[in-house]
């Protein structure tokens, strides 16, 4: 399921009023600045605070930093 490029236009981070990303493979809209991945679900995305992943922190190369 794709979505609206429209929709994406319009959608901001809740929490930070930033732009998101879609991450189409996930089926997520990412929030860098929040560190938060938000939900899609049945084409709907779900941007409550409560209901977002939190996003691996990396390094400033790009890569998943090591778990403690």
């Amino acid at each position: 399921m794709t979505l609206d490029p429209r929709l994406l236009e319009i959608l901001v981070c809740p929490l930070t009023k930033g732009k998101l990303t879609y991450d189409r493979a996930a089926g997520e809209l990412i929030s860098p600045r929040a560190g938060l991945a938000y939900p899609i679900r049945d084409g709907i995305p779900i941007m409550l605070p409560d209901e977002a992943r939190p996003l691996e922190p990396t390094t400033p190369e790009g890569h998943a930093t090591p778990s403690s």
